[in-house]
């Protein structure tokens, strides 16, 4: 089982709460290779959703560097750095934020909501299945056996509304045990069998297992299932 607490609550308190589980901090303060999970993390040659090969350092560059301002718009230059500090763009100094250009030449500016089921949500699926499933499979595994405590500065569930920063812990939970906006992250196959006794009885038995990832080919691949809208309903 995995579960998703802040990272401000006192560990003792997290181990009163959780006794024997095993607490993991997933920020980028992180000590150990669970740093990789945090949207901070510069992995490199993410894919930008709508903008063709053009790709970026990290998650959040790419939300902060599509956000568009009264007073500019898109900031090209953020996907390439790596300093997590230098990567915020705040109202303050840009003027209103009207919302997110739906990739770097795109007409489309998109709300919060949107933006987060178009471009924060699937970019960071897209680092989940290409850059740390090293890390997943030790998770899912972990998770087998023992209470997996996963810290993170938000803890925010809810798909319905983004009004709250969304917890990345939570899109972890979500990814390794195949619930949404994750949940075709895991297939269910069913086998066919026969029983031959007296007489032949066929039956069928369904086994739920982690979908093969297929190698990444085109941008394209960034766009949601289109059933995620559902779940938004």
């Amino acid at each position: 089982m995995i579960v998703v607490e802040s990272k401000r609550r006192d560990l003792e308190t997290l181990g009163k709460m959780y006794p024997d589980a095993i607490i993991a901090d997933m920020t980028i303060e992180a000590r150990n290779c669970l740093r990789r999970l945090s949207p901070l993390y510069p992995h490199g040659g993410i894919p930008i959703p709508n903008s063709g090969y053009i790709t970026a350092s990290c998650v959040e560059a790419i939300w902060e560097g599509l956000k568009v301002f009264e007073d500019e718009d898109v900031d090209t230059s953020l996907f390439v750095n790596k300093v997590p500090k230098e990567l915020k763009r705040f109202s303050q100094r840009n003027g209103k934020l009207l919302g997110h250009r739906f990739g770097t030449n795109g007409l489309e500016i998109l709300n919060h909501n949107d933006a987060c089921r178009r471009i924060l949500i699937p970019v960071y699926r897209w680092v989940l299945d290409y850059k740390v499933q090293d890390i997943i499979l030790r998770l899912r595994e972990a998770s087998e056996s023992k209470t997996l405590v996963l810290l993170d500065y938000n803890t925010k569930c809810d798909l319905h509304n983004f009004m709250e920063p969304l917890s990345y812990a939570y899109l972890v939970k979500a990814y390794a045990e195949g619930l949404p906006p994750y949940e075709d992250a895991y297939e269910t196959i069913t086998h066919h069998h026969l029983y031959v006794g007296r007489c032949a009885i066929p039956y069928e038995t369904t086994e739920r297992r982690v979908k093969e990832i297929k190698p990444y080919e085109m941008p394209q691949q960034l766009e949601l299932p289109l059933d995620f809208k559902e779940h938004m309903l």
